[in-house]
């Protein structure tokens, strides 16, 4: 297994997938890595030398943030949000869709399972 960034990447899978295994790194910027490092996408991890996988290594050291830096980065900027007080910061405290989607009848993923409302009214008793 090779080890970039804190993270072990699965030795059968394509370069190009194999890297999406680390946190800020998707799609399109795994191609641009393997481009711009020039070692082929479609190369399997566990057959690159450890030549190349020291410059992959290196390459995202020293142009990308990822995992760790970034969560903590991608916390801050939220916790900055919550200190201003700002409706985006507000929404993120309440646990509410930020990025103005409807919340009538979506969002269920942001706001947890259902809770129910009523049914606990009094019998009326002749």
């Amino acid at each position: 297994m090779a080890r970039i960034a804190g993270v072990d990447l699965p030795d059968g899978k394509k370069l190009e997938v194999a890297l999406t295994y680390l946190y800020g790194i998707g799609w399109a910027r795994a191609r641009e890595i393997c481009q711009k490092t020039g070692i082929p996408g479609t190369k399997r991890l566990g057959e690159l030398t450890p030549e190349e996988l020291n410059t992959i290594r290196k390459f995202i050291e020293q142009n990308y943030t990822v995992e760790g830096d970034l969560r903590r980065e991608v916390q801050m900027n939220i916790k900055k949000l919550i200190d201003m007080g700002c409706y985006r910061g507000m929404r993120h405290v309440k646990g509410l869709p930020v990025r103005g989607q409807q919340t009538r009848t979506n969002s269920r993923t942001r706001k947890g399972k259902r809770k129910t409302v009523g049914g606990t009214k009094k019998k009326i008793v002749k």
